[in-house]
């Protein structure tokens, strides 16, 4: 029996959780199935029940909800060797200004990054020890919660985005139309490019599906950038998007028909 959270997919036995903890009539459902599948939208308590009860569940968020934002992302890179921008890892904003000002703990400019938000939001090219004072100053009176700052490595303008759907993957450049602008985000102005520099796109994918054999990850977008002084095809790993958009895949229809799709030849597999 297939139990689907998935509002697009469906199962044997279909069921929602937005908007409220599962029960135990979930837990019994998950107990007598021989897969569960789950929105990208599912909650920590919602996975651990699932992934406690029945043996197969789709997608694998154990790193996601292990490593969780972008700190516990540079921890993930770290764990399995994954090429990255040299990074320092703090608790929170008090910390940072504690140890990097009024001098920073690499050269400038550097990057600032909160541990959430989406679509460059939270992330800051810092130029100067005043710039980095401005961002913190209003977040050390809020709740802690852990940051990071970065080297900043030149990388052309563009960032590599590749999408795992399951065995699929799918590559293409977010490139920053404004010189000089910082962060190559859509909502932000960047446009697709999924034809530039093929053999780049072709090295990204594969260091995106090692790294996913590894961790396990099949459904995320992950942000890559090569350096501009290398001489090799060797990506950085930025981030991982649990949530992506879907822009650069086709729209919301495409990205579903292709999510099913790895979905049903995950079920065979599997089952």
């Amino acid at each position: 029996m297939v139990l689907s959270y998935h509002p697009c997919f469906v199962g044997d036995q279909n069921r929602l959780c937005a908007g409220r903890a599962p029960n135990e009539e979930d837990a019994a459902a998950m107990a007598a199935a021989d897969a569960v599948i789950l929105p990208q939208g599912c909650s920590r308590i919602l996975y651990r029940l699932a992934r406690r009860l029945c043996p197969r569940v789709f997608p694998n968020y154990d790193a996601r909800f292990a490593y969780p934002g972008k700190t516990g992302q540079v921890r993930l890179f770290r764990k399995f060797s994954a090429p990255h921008p040299e990074t320092r890892l703090y608790p929170d904003t008090a910390t940072v200004a504690a140890s990097c000002l009024p001098r920073p703990p690499m050269a400038v400019p550097f990057v600032f990054k909160f541990d959430w938000g989406g679509e460059g939001k939270g992330v800051y090219r810092i130029e100067d020890p005043d710039m980095l004072r401005r961002r913190l100053m209003p977040s050390i009176s809020e709740p802690p919660s852990p940051c990071l700052v970065q080297e900043y490595v030149p990388h052309g303008q563009k960032t590599l985005r590749v999408v795992v759907i399951g065995t699929t993957t799918l590559s293409y450049w977010k490139v920053v139309q404004k010189p000089g602008r910082f962060g190559a985000s859509l909502a932000r102005g960047a446009v697709i490019n999924t034809l530039t520099d093929p053999d780049l796109q072709a090295a990204g994918k594969e260091a995106v599906r090692d790294f996913c054999q590894k961790s396990g990850i099949d459904l995320a977008g992950f942000d890559l950038i090569f350096p501009e002084d290398s001489t090799r095809a060797l990506p950085l790993f930025l981030e991982i998007n649990y949530f992506f958009g879907r822009r650069g895949l086709g729209g919301s229809e495409r990205f579903y028909e292709m999510l099913k799709k790895e979905i049903r030849d995950w079920l065979a597999r599997k089952c």
